[in-house]
């Protein structure tokens, strides 16, 4: 053991340390392929004609709560208010 490992909780298993190694793997591996059907979504909604931006604007939006978007949507016109654009 090395101190450092010792001085940040003592105990050192390392069969633990390749376990969360080997699921962090597994789970980046997911990620890539997840990343990989994403974009072919998105490249078929653009080749139907959708914009892809305005799509993941209406995904974050979806994610919040009515009272979130609503606040949103006032900090929004404010600041544009703020810069001239309203």
């Amino acid at each position: 053991m090395t101190k450092e490992v010792i001085k940040a909780g003592g105990n050192f298993a390392p069969e633990k340390l390749v376990k969360y190694i080997e699921r962090l793997e597994a789970l980046n591996s997911e990620k890539d392929g997840l990343a990989a059907d994403i974009k072919e979504v998105n490249e078929q909604a653009k080749a139907d004609g959708f914009d892809v931006s305005t799509i993941k604007e209406v995904l974050k939006q979806r994610k919040l709560s009515k009272e979130k978007r609503d606040k949103k949507a006032e900090q929004l016109e404010l600041y544009l208010h703020a810069v001239g654009l309203e």
